[in-house]
């Protein structure tokens, strides 16, 4: 597959000042050069439409920045628009000089002018930015639309596996592949539980111990869990990490209970924690939508996501708890106690994690989910994970909401949003914001 493109276009007319408008240009690509290697660049203004198509000739675009760096006309964007069906961003320049004079650019206008065209064009959300190139909102609007847009492609290069069957009273996680396919471009495939963990039975204690020693230098007191379950868990750490290998495997939902411990004896938990730390989005509870949710907010901050159901409200803290039974990655451990090891609080079995989650000034909680009629949605929160210990057995982070923890749980419960959701590290509402409108997802945030 192409690597991603972002294309600058920047269009205009010969009869407005062409002195400040090659100021723009020239700042405009320094620009869009701080925030992306991904960016194509005119030599030139586009400033006829000869110029233009024979800019629009060279280019493959997955992202589109538009910029009217004086006046154009409506066919200018209607001649982009013909070509490329991708995402794209309206960029308006701020008039550089008002002084009784000469209007220089009159880039408003033609804003004006190209977001009629694109709204008639075709159906869809675009973005749209106000300002000159030196103004940090121009910055991070830009920024965000392209990292937006660049999720967007890599969701169709990912490939989903969903391992075993939601239990039952479990479907809000259940998906059908095309559903994936149509809306995010994303590879679902499915295998049962047993063939992983009859490929686990097959493997002497060798062949796993680099699983071990890996497992030892993250986990504390793994050595504390009984000898056969160490064993099986590095058994079933190969199994899991070979048939990612082996079929390209970007992220995948597993079923946990009741099969590991019944099958096999040993849970799944510490497997997921240790695939989170290695790069590959790991839901439990065979929960695809939590596996896509968590993969999004990892690409978008190149680290784990915590996975977990909201449990405890404080109304005088303003937050919310969320909690999983041990399956949170190593990395998100609090550094005084480590990611250490215990047991399932309800199977009394492990490994799994025990610990509370680090604080992080800016978290971004989110999750892909579907409404009562089947529509997708997402759930956009921000807060502060706050520095608390483990809250339950098993792993625990505890957000401060930006606005009123109780109000976010009380409409959600009503709204009918599903119980697991992901807690990203850092402040990527904005980039998923711009993801569901170049998806045309409807955005529920809180």
């Amino acid at each position: 597959m192409k690597e991603f493109q972002v294309a600058y276009i920047p269009v205009g007319v010969p009869t407005f000042h062409l002195e400040s408008a090659q100021i723009e240009f020239e700042e405009s690509i320094q620009l869009l050069h701080s925030i992306s290697d991904d960016v194509i660049f005119p030599d030139k203004m586009l400033l006829t439409m000869e110029d233009l198509t024979s800019f629009l000739d060279t280019i493959s675009p997955d992202f589109i920045v538009l910029q009217n760096i004086t006046f154009a006309n409506a066919a200018y964007a209607s001649e982009v628009l013909k070509r490329f069906d991708c995402p794209l961003i309206l960029w308006t320049l701020r008039e550089p000089v008002i002084d009784g004079g000469r209007l220089r650019l009159n880039s408003l206008t033609g804003a004006y002018s190209a977001a009629n065209a694109i709204k008639s064009f075709r159906e869809g959300e675009f973005e749209y930015v106000f300002g000159s190139p030196k103004e940090d909102e121009v910055k991070t609007e830009l920024s965000a639309s392209i990292r937006a847009a660049k999720m967007k492609k890599d969701l169709t290069q990912l490939t989903l596996t969903a391992i075993g069957h939601t239990p039952q009273g479990f479907g809000f996680g259940r998906a059908l592949d095309i559903d994936l396919l149509k809306t995010f471009g994303v590879t679902l495939e499915s295998i049962e539980a047993r063939e992983l963990i009859d490929r686990a039975k097959g493997y002497s204690e060798e062949e796993c111990a680099a699983y071990l020693e890996s497992a030892n230098h993250k986990m504390k007191n793994l050595s504390s869990t009984p000898e056969k379950n160490r064993t099986d868990f590095a058994r079933l750490f190969k199994a899991y990490s070979d048939y990612i290998k082996e079929h390209h495997v970007g992220a995948i939902s597993s079923r946990c209970w009741p099969d590991f411990f019944t099958a096999f004896g040993t849970p799944v938990c510490a497997v997921l924690a240790m695939l989170n730390d290695e790069g590959i989005a790991a839901s439990c509870e065979t929960d695809v939508y939590g596996a896509l949710s968590m993969y999004i907010g990892r690409k978008l901050t190149n680290q784990p996501t915590f996975f977990g159901d909201p449990v405890s409200l404080d109304e005088k803290e303003n937050t919310i708890t969320y909690w999983h039974c041990g399956m949170a990655a190593c990395s998100l451990a609090r550094s005084d106690t480590g990611a250490e090891v215990g047991v399932h609080p309800n199977r009394k079995i492990g490994p799994t994690m025990e610990f509370g989650c680090k604080p992080c000034d800016k978290v971004t909680v989110f999750r892909v989910g579907r409404d009562a009629n089947g529509k997708f949605r997402f759930f956009l929160m921000d807060g502060e994970a706050l520095d608390k210990p483990k809250q339950f057995l098993g792993a625990s982070i505890v957000v401060k909401a930006e606005h009123n923890a109780k109000d976010i749980v009380c409409q959600s419960v009503k709204m009918g949003f599903e119980p697991h959701f992901a807690v990203i590290y850092g402040n990527v509402s904005r980039e998923i914001e711009m993801l569901a409108h170049m998806l045309r997802i409807e955005v529920c945030k809180f």
